[in-house]
């Protein structure tokens, strides 16, 4: 497993970000694509209809998605994580500590249903008090699957041996990876065009 100051050499064309909910997974995705200059997909709008139903046409839109020479998306969505796996060549795993995680997700939670912002397909975040009444309320299930990665990215190291894991553990650790993604990039960029 590599850490943020690791190499990773061929750069990566395909990555997954991978964590628990709330911590980050889709804005580094986006600095992650951007630092790469390749094109960020959030998977939640290719996963979540309008009432948070499943998107009949989501796993071939992933299938399609993923065949392109060079993507960057989270790794979630149990009918499509071992296609995910399979076609990335790096997996970059936001391990941050669980107080950090839960307090991203609250307050991006609270803030979405204040403003009622529309996420995918027109959907916003469901009343507060529906977090007793809802099982799956996310801030519930972020708490219940808070430890799932732990398992997760180690087995799939294991099984997917081609993928490359860095794993993350802060905030300074995160972006110290992805400006030093994007300082690589300049860096071939310059020696390319001399």
């Amino acid at each position: 497993m590599l850490g943020p100051l690791d190499v990773i050499d061929p750069p990566p064309r395909r990555v997954l970000v991978a964590g628990t909910t709330g911590v980050g997974k889709t804005t580094t995705a986006g600095r992650v694509g951007a630092a790469l200059g390749v094109p960020h997909t959030e998977i939640d709008s290719l996963y979540h209809g309008p009432g948070w139903t499943a998107r009949p046409s989501f796993a071939a839109e992933v299938e399609t998605y993923t065949s392109a020479p060079a993507w960057v998306t989270e790794w979630q969505y149990t009918q499509v994580r071992e296609l995910l796996a399979e076609r990335a060549d790096a997996l970059v795993w936001l391990d941050l500590p669980i107080p950090v995680a839960f307090w991203r997700l609250l307050r991006r939670t609270v803030r979405r249903r204040v403003h009622r912002t529309a996420l995918w397909n027109g959907n916003v975040e469901p009343p507060f008090w529906t977090f007793f009444t809802n099982r799956d309320h996310i801030v519930r299930w972020g708490i219940r699957t808070r430890g799932k990665m732990r398992t997760m990215v180690p087995a799939v190291e294991r099984s997917a041996p081609h993928l490359r894991v860095v794993r993350l553990r802060s905030q300074a650790e995160i972006d110290a990876f992805v400006e030093r993604l994007g300082r690589e990039r300049d860096a071939r960029r310059t020696r390319t065009s001399e």
